[in-house]
């Protein structure tokens, strides 16, 4: 395996790159998105009950020894809930975008990493054709094993970038995976929540 590296030229070096860099960025994502998926729609539901119960403090109290999208969201509308339903349901909408941002975060590179991992594959190929023709014009050699030897070795790099690409893909896919989870846990979170501040203010 490592000599069919060294066989596939200059190009497996940056397509090597492309997967270390993109997989820093899916352990970075990973790493968030795990230390966010501790809360979920059952801490909302706690959150309710408690504001129901006319412990408004209590339940910002509890937000705040916690940590995660579930409980910014929580707090943001609760820290606004003594100012009617519109002004937490407004601290909703602004603290949800800025969550789904955080989610979201350094996952275009992810996907640049990608795309340009085969592309770089390619180029290695086209380059290696070239090299491989130039080699048989040289030799005066037609012969199927000088010409196979020299378009396998070009193919190596495509094999290479669409590894790379495979293996980012999956793990990309896992992100968006959980992201989505996280989204749907804060929209039923942000829901519970609201209704209860709306029901504690009509009493």
């Amino acid at each position: 395996m490592v000599q069919l590296f060294f066989d596939g030229g200059g190009f497996m070096w940056p397509i090597l790159g492309i997967f270390i860099i993109g997989l820093v960025f899916v352990i970075e994502r990973l790493v968030h998105l795990i230390k966010g998926m501790g809360l979920d729609e059952t801490f909302a539901h706690n959150i309710a009950e408690t504001i129901k119960n006319d412990s408004l403090n209590n339940a910002i109290s509890q937000c705040e020894s916690q940590k995660g999208p579930v409980a910014n969201l929580c707090l943001s509308a609760l820290e606004r809930a003594d100012k009617g339903s519109g002004e937490a349901q407004s601290a909703l909408e602004n603290v949800g975008s800025i969550e789904m941002a955080s989610l979201e975060k350094n996952m275009t590179w992810i996907s640049l990493c990608i795309a340009t991992a085969p592309m770089l594959g390619f180029l290695g190929t086209v380059w290696g054709m070239i090299q491989a023709f130039n080699d048989i014009k040289a030799a005066n050699d037609i012969s199927p094993a000088v010409v196979a030897g020299g378009i396998s070795v070009a193919l190596l790099t495509t094999a290479f970038g669409l590894v790379v690409a495979i293996v980012l893909q999956l793990f990309q896919n896992t992100c968006l995976y959980i992201i989505d989870n996280q989204i749907v846990t804060m929209q039923k979170s942000a829901t519970a929540v609201l209704n209860s501040i709306k029901d504690n203010l009509k009493k």
